[in-house]
């Protein structure tokens, strides 16, 4: 792949761990627990944090927006979490958590001028991808003000650029005729990550064997589960369309401006993966698509 769509794709792998970093640092975890969420697992805080920005949101909502979640394991985490703590909180809290762990991270540099100049081209971007999607994710996090310390402003860019994204790859998957499980079956069958790490999403084996056969009715799966020809091509597509809906920031923030934010983040992204606090494998696909 070479062009724009490799250029939006580069800049994906490259923000979003500085975006995914705040699910799993202990820090997160400590503000969750101060709020009253249970910490024993990640999911509680997880859908606390990232549904937030849509507000006092339901079951539907959340299912919807996030899309790769079984609406049993949502049901079981919203709207209950609401009643732990609301929307404004939770919100709070998430800066906090974010502050707490770039601080751990990068030290005193998150005050000096590098960070103020990427948080900068990275706000420019990431204003550049309202409104997005009516709904989404990424609209709800454009519509929070912004932070004032550089870094946190660069953490709520790298989040709604990475929710932009992510409201286009659902449409991108819609447009397919692929439905929430059976776009997991299928990434897992081009080999974005084993199957196993989807049972995160919490789709039955009953569920998950049910899209096979509709894929492989469909001439997408083999009878191994690996993706055929047709398969393959499919998300290729997907994939490219999900770079396509992702570029409008990147055009707004220009070539130069793209290639000083590259420079700027490529030693924060080699601390974030070796912190590690980030699984080596994940449902994104992350260096694998």
């Amino acid at each position: 792949m070479t062009g724009e769509p490799a250029r939006v794709r580069q800049m994906w792998h490259l923000m979003e761990p500085l975006h995914a970093v705040l699910y799993y640092a202990p820090a997160a975890f400590e503000e969750a627990a101060a709020l009253g969420y249970d910490t024993e697992e990640r999911w509680a805080s997880y859908f606390a944090w990232r549904a937030a920005p849509l507000g006092a949101s339901g079951a539907d909502e959340v299912v919807r927006t996030f899309h790769s979640f079984a609406p049993g394991m949502v049901d079981r985490h919203v709207p209950a979490g609401w009643a732990v703590a609301g929307p404004d909180a939770v919100l709070a809290a998430r800066l906090r958590a974010v502050d707490r762990t770039y601080r751990a991270l990068f030290g005193d540099r998150v005050e000096g001028a590098g960070f103020a100049e990427a948080a900068a081209l990275a706000r420019r971007a990431a204003e550049a991808a309202a409104p997005g999607v009516p709904g989404g994710l990424g609209a709800a996090n454009s519509a929070l003000p912004w932070p004032d310390a550089p870094h946190l402003t660069l953490w709520q860019a790298a989040t709604v650029l990475r929710e932009h994204r992510g409201d286009g790859h659902i449409a991108a998957l819609t447009g397919a005729g692929l439905d929430p499980v059976e776009s997991l079956v299928s990434f897992a069958a081009v080999g974005a990550a084993p199957a196993e790490v989807f049972a995160s999403r919490a789709w039955s084996a009953e569920e998950w064997g049910a899209a096979r056969l509709r894929l492989q009715e469909r001439g997408l799966l083999a009878a191994d589960g690996a993706a055929t020809d047709a398969g393959r091509e499919l998300r290729a597509k997907v994939e490219l369309r999900t770079d396509e809906e992702a570029a409008a920031p990147w055009r707004a923030l220009g070539e130069a401006g793209r290639e000083r934010l590259v420079q700027l983040l490529g030693e924060l992204w080699l601390e974030v993966i070796g912190s590690g606090l980030l699984p080596s494998e994940n449902t994104l696909g992350i260096g694998k698509v």
